[in-house]
């Protein structure tokens, strides 16, 4: 499994590629248990009030969480582009310039 970790303004998002050969995820919306590579991340959006408090280059921000949107990719290099290009969307969503998101990928074993 591929951690796929999005950093910037102090804050972190942290999602995952379950590779070939590896159980992927089962809940209602995951993508075909027959895609090589599937990504998982949380999604997320700025609300004025309710949702979770979370710190943000010295600010506060309140955040609503979705579903993780699970999607299946034939190749390794289109789920870890996909994995980066949603990091990087969702830091955008709280105002956070794209290119000062910081990617790392980590190799890790699956639970």
């Amino acid at each position: 499994m591929l951690l796929v970790h999005g950093r910037a303004g102090g804050t972190e998002l942290t999602g995952s590629i379950h590779e070939r050969g590896e159980e992927s995820p089962t809940f209602r919306g995951a993508p075909d248990e027959h895609a090589p590579y599937v990504w998982v991340c949380d999604e997320f959006y700025e609300v004025e009030s309710g949702g979770s408090a979370l710190e943000l280059d010295g600010r506060t921000v309140r955040v609503a969480f979705e579903s993780p949107m699970p999607r299946g990719f034939e190749t390794r290099e289109q789920a870890l582009a996909a994995a980066k290009e949603h990091v990087r969307t969702q830091f955008a969503r709280l105002g956070v310039p794209e290119e000062t998101v910081e990617v790392e990928v980590e190799k890790t074993q699956p639970n």
